[in-house]
C-alpha cells in the first residue's frame, strides 16, 4: 500500500486550522513513511513515522487529532522528562516505558481532543485509570502501575519521542529530516510565544507556555546567585584603602586620595539538623557550605557554620566543610539559630539557612540579608516532630530569598 500523502497533509492542515497556536510545531514535524510503526510515532529529533495502512483507515479529522497528539509529546519534552524520571527512580525496560507513554497521554489528551478534533474510542484518559485530570506525567507515574486497567493499552506506542526509549525504526541523530537541538528549542519558543494573549488556549498549554518562557534553573546556580547578591549589598560595609589611588585623584593634582573597597561579607550558615532532615541532605548541606565559601571570595575565615534543631549549637569557623560537626536530631526551631547568629560579634552580613522548612520563623526581619535553601519535599507529608498529627508548616517569610534545593 502506498502512502496517501494528500490525505496526510490535508489532516495536518486541518489540525493547524483548529489548533492555530500549534501550527509552527505541526509544520516543523517531518513525516517519514514506515511500515514498522503501528499508527504514527515520533522520535526526539522531530520525525513523525507514519504507517500507510493507518492513514488509509483513519478519517481525516481523527488523523488531524493524531498529528496534534504526537507533536504535543515533543513540545512537552516527554522523552527528556521520561529519561530523567527513569534515572531518578532506577527504571528500565519496555514495561516502564509503556507506563511513561500512558502517563504522558494522560497529561496531554485533555488538551488535544475536543473543539474540532473528535475523541478516538481508544484514546487514553485519566478516568480510565481512576485518576484525576490536569496532572503532569510525573505525577501520574507515581499513582498507577501496569495492571488490569492498562491491559488494553499494550498496543500503545507513540515512539521514542513520547518515552525516551529508542525504537528499531528510528533514524537516529545522524539520519535525514531531523531537527537540531537549537531548531527544536526555537520551535518550542515560537509556539509558546504564539500562545501569549490568546483566549482559546487550554489551561494545560498555558502552563506549558509559562514554563517554556521561564525554564527552571539549576538550584545550585540559583543558590550561589542569591548568596552573591546578598553579599554584594551596601550592608556588607565599605572601607578606605591606600593600596591604589582613587579614580577621583586626577581632579585634585598633588593630593593623594584613598580608594574605596568593599569589605568581604561575613556569612553565617545555619544548618537544620532536626530529625526530619536526612543524612543525605546534611551531606548536601556541607557541600553547599563549601560552595558558599567559594561564592564570597574564598575567605573561609569569614564563614561560620552552626547546627540547629530545637536549640542552636556552637558556631564553628569554616576550615574544611567535612570537618564541621552537625549535632541534633530533635525538633526544629530555627529562631534559636537566628538569635545566636545575630548575637555574634561582629554581626554577619548574610545569614544562609539550609532547612526542610518544618520550623517556626522569626517574626521580625533580621538586620541583614537572609537566604533560605529549602530541601525539596515532593509528595511527602509534613509531620510535627513532637506531635503525632499531620500539619503544614509556615512558608519561609517574604523577607528571605528562597531557593529550593534538589
Amino acid at each position: 500500500m502506498t502512502m496517501d500523502t494528500e490525505k496526510l497533509y490535508a489532516a495536518r492542515l486541518y489540525a493547524a486550522k483548529v489548533r492555530p497556536y500549534l501550527a509552527t510545531a505541526l509544520f516543523a514535524l517531518q513525516p517519514v513513511e514506515s511500515r514498522r510503526v503501528p499508527t504514527m510515532a515520533v522520535d526526539r529529533h522531530w520525525r513523525c513515522y507514519v504507517s500507510p495502512a493507518f492513514v488509509a483507515a483513519t478519517p481525516l479529522e481523527e488523523l488531524a487529532g493524531v498529528w496534534v497528539h504526537e507533536v504535543s509529546h515533543l513540545l512537552r519534552d516527554h522523552h527528556g522528562r521520561g529519561d530523567r524520571y527513569a534515572a531518578r527512580h532506577n527504571l528500565s525496560g519496555p514495561g516502564e516505558r509503556l507506563r511513561m507513554n500512558i502517563a504522558a497521554d494522560c497529561e496531554i489528551n485533555d488538551d488535544v481532543y475536543g473543539d474540532g478534533l473528535p475523541w478516538p474510542t481508544d484514546a487514553v484518559q485519566p478516568g480510565l485509570l481512576k485518576l484525576p485530570s490536569d496532572l503532569l506525567m510525573e505525577e501520574y507515574l507515581g499513582q498507577f502501575r501496569l495492571g488490569p486497567y492498562t491491559q488494553g493499552l499494550v498496543w500503545l506506542d507513540c515512539g521514542s519521542g513520547a518515552d525516551g526509549l529508542d525504537r528499531e525504526w528510528d533514524l537516529g541523530p545522524g539520519g535525514a529530516c531531523g531537527l537540531t537541538e537549537q531548531e527544536r528549542d526555537a520551535v518550542r519558543f515560537r509556539v509558546a510565544q504564539g500562545m501569549s494573549g490568546r483566549g482559546d488556549v487550554p489551561q494545560g498549554w498555558q502552563r506549558w507556555a509559562k514554563q517554556a518562557f521561564h525554564p527552571p534553573q539549576p538550584w545550585r546556580d540559583l543558590l550561589g546567585a542569591a548568596v552573591r547578591a546578598a553579599a554584594s549589598t551596601s550592608g556588607s560595609g565599605d572601607d578606605y584603602v591606600w593600596g591604589r589611588p582613587s579614580r577621583r585623584a586626577a581632579s585634585l593634582p598633588g593630593v593623594v586620595l584613598p580608594s574605596l573597597r568593599r569589605t568581604p561579607p561575613r556569612v553565617s550558615v545555619i544548618i537544620d539538623t532536626s530529625g526530619s532532615v536526612s543524612d543525605t541532605e546534611l551531606g548536601s548541606a556541607l557541600l553547599e557550605v563549601a560552595a558558599i565559601a567559594r561564592g564570597v571570595g574564598g575567605r573561609r575565615d569569614l564563614v561560620s557554620v552552626m547546627s540547629c534543631d530545637a536549640a542552636a549549637g556552637v558556631a564553628h569557623p569554616l576550615c574544611r566543610a567535612e570537618g564541621i560537626p552537625l549535632v541534633g536530631g530533635g525538633g526544629t526551631d530555627l529562631r534559636e539559630g537566628f538569635a545566636k547568629a545575630l548575637r555574634a560579634n561582629p554581626r554577619p552580613d548574610v545569614v544562609v539557612v539550609l532547612t526542610d522548612g518544618q520550623t517556626p520563623w522569626p517574626e521580625t526581619k533580621p538586620p541583614c540579608r537572609t537566604v533560605v535553601g529549602l530541601f525539596a519535599r515532593p509528595d511527602a507529608p509534613r509531620w510535627d516532630e513532637d506531635k503525632e498529627n499531620e500539619y503544614v508548616p509556615d512558608a519561609p517569610p517574604e523577607w528571605a530569598k528562597v531557593v529550593t534545593i534538589g
